[in-house]
């Protein structure tokens, strides 16, 4: 008999799903039962909350809606902080979880097993939509709608709950062909036309690109179109990848940095496309604009939220070429370079710090994806990191980086990079086993400084910041995981010979790294 879970396999493949990832749980048994008759290929995690950063991970380096598949009640909140990551960075991950059955849907206490008064409720804000199933014909439609949603500007994570029954229970509809096509959300044209006035008219215009302008594929428009107003571009952490980084007009990332950010408000006109200026965009809130600020997201909640300025709510790979052709040539002859050296000069006695980091970046082959826990090595990737990285800057939460860079691993030709330190690595140590069981090709740096680093850093008087940890090399060993203990003056190296080596293998570098302290002046 086809079921309800067949239902929810034909759907993902149909919809153009190949990997997904979760842990299988007993109401849920319907869908694994169905998965393990299809073509998909499932990567099972430890943890549902790592089930979750690998979705996102595998849908950051494809671009692709990922599925990710979960059980009811614990299983599913256990997913909570990996979603409200993909939420912040607005990754398409669509969580299919379980529900207890239909009977005992509508909030009485019926005494099933994980069972809660209204599961969907917790993620209601975390998601941008969510939907419970209540029959199988439902499914295909449902699943349809869940991936529109997620693919659309802008991106993000959807919830859909399908409960034990209906998983179970007679298909009752042939096998679906659904399809679906993301919504396109173009500029208003009379927006366009008066930002386009602005900063032709602009004596110094000025761009911020956040992450919009990578996830919309725009970094092309966006070049062409500080050439042609000879402006400046800096781009925040997660935008990085959107401009060239040694380009003439390049203000790379230094945001961070007070001198930096005193540039930027003295735009008289500054175009912010793809970001919400939020915290780590604005200098921690410390910016302040000047002049005229134009702000393009596909975010609506996001426009103006911060700063007053002419908001477009638009997709900025939509947005970025109709300022192209609407915008006027401008030749100022502008040169950055004196204010990035002047930046490198503050940033010069941190010397261990970007020894570390340069020995990272170098032993990167080409087009490796890296993925960055919450960790003073990442903060100073953020302002110094030359390219494409993820992280997780969008909720801050720990334990990103390892899992994530597994989901990464699955679908991509090469090698991949983790990076945390070594309180965030302690909430992966799990995924080691996924790891070693799918022979995933994941490096996973840990720089052991003995404690969370960054709050380390934050407080006066530290307390809760010191930890007993493993040996994390003898624990890599223990899950047959090849590992190497370094130091940062054979990272390079060491690193470097980790990459090559098929499946998975483990670094520790014990050091203790100065956080990231630029000028503030």
């Amino acid at each position: 008999m086809r079921t309800g879970g067949d239902l929810v396999v034909e759907s993902l493949t149909s919809l153009g799903a190949r990997t997904v990832f979760g842990l299988p749980g007993q109401h849920a048994l319907g869908m694994f039962d169905a998965l393990r008759r299809s073509s998909l290929r499932y990567i099972g995690n430890r943890l549902e909350v790592n089930a979750a950063f690998a979705a996102d991970g595998h849908a950051r380096v494809t671009g692709d809606v990922t599925p990710l598949l979960v059980s009811t009640g614990p299983g599913a909140l256990q997913t909570l902080a990996g979603l409200q990551e993909a939420a912040s960075a607005s990754v398409p991950v669509v969580g299919i979880s379980s529900q207890i059955p239909v009977a005992g849907l509508g909030g009485a206490r019926r005494g099933f097993l994980h069972e809660l008064p209204d599961q969907r409720a917790s993620f209601r804000d975390v998601v941008k939509h969510t939907r419970v199933v209540r029959a199988a014909s439902q499914i295909p439609s449902a699943l349809a709608e869940a991936w529109e949603i997620a693919a659309s500007a802008p991106t993000g994570p959807v919830w859909l709950e399908i409960p034990q029954d209906v998983l179970l229970g007679p298909a009752g509809v042939p096998s679906p062909e659904v399809s679906w096509s993301p919504r396109e959300l173009p500029p208003r044209p009379e927006l366009v036309a008066e930002a386009a006035r602005l900063l032709s008219e602009a004596a110094r215009p000025m761009i911020l690109a956040g992450g919009g302008v990578v996830r919309g594929g725009g970094a092309d428009a966006l070049l062409e179109l500080a050439e042609k107003l000879d402006s400046p571009v800096a781009t925040t952490f997660g935008g990085k990848g959107a401009f060239p980084w040694h380009h003439r007009l390049s203000l790379q990332s230094w945001l961070e940095d007070g001198s930096m950010t005193a540039y930027l408000e003295s735009a008289d006109v500054l175009l912010v496309v793809g970001s919400g200026l939020g915290e780590l965009s604005s200098n921690y809130h410390r910016f302040r604009p000047t002049g005229h600020v134009i702000q393009v997201d596909a975010d609506l909640g996001k426009l103006e939220a911060n700063h007053p300025a002419l908001g477009i709510h638009a997709d900025a790979a939509l947005t970025l070429p109709a300022l192209v052709a609407a915008v006027s040539t401008r030749d100022s002859s502008v040169d950055v370079s004196d204010l990035l050296r002047a930046v490198r000069e503050r940033v010069a006695e941190f010397g261990l710090e970007q020894e570390v980091l340069a020995a990272v970046r170098n032993a990167l082959p080409a087009g490796t994806p890296s993925f960055w826990d919450m960790t003073i090595l990442a903060y100073w990737a953020w302002s110094a990191w030359d390219g494409p990285m993820h992280s997780a800057q969008g909720a801050g939460g720990l334990g990103y980086a390892f899992p994530a860079a597994l989901g990464a691993a699955s679908t991509v030709d090469g090698p991949v990079l983790a990076v945390s330190g070594d309180g965030g690595a302690m909430y992966g140590l799990a995924e080691l086993a996924t790891a070693r069981q799918h022979n995933l090709p994941v490096t996973w740096l840990i720089v052991d400084d003995g404690g969370y680093g960054i709050l380390r850093g934050y407080m006066a008087d530290p307390f809760g910041t010191e930890l007993a940890r493993p040996d994390f090399v003898a624990l890599a060993s223990a899950f047959d995981v090849p590992a190497t203990r370094t130091t940062p003056d054979r990272l390079r190296a060491d690193l470097a010979t980790a990459l090559t080596e098929p499946g998975p293998h483990v670094v520790v570098l014990p050091a203790r790294l100065r956080m990231f302290e630029p000028s503030h002046a």
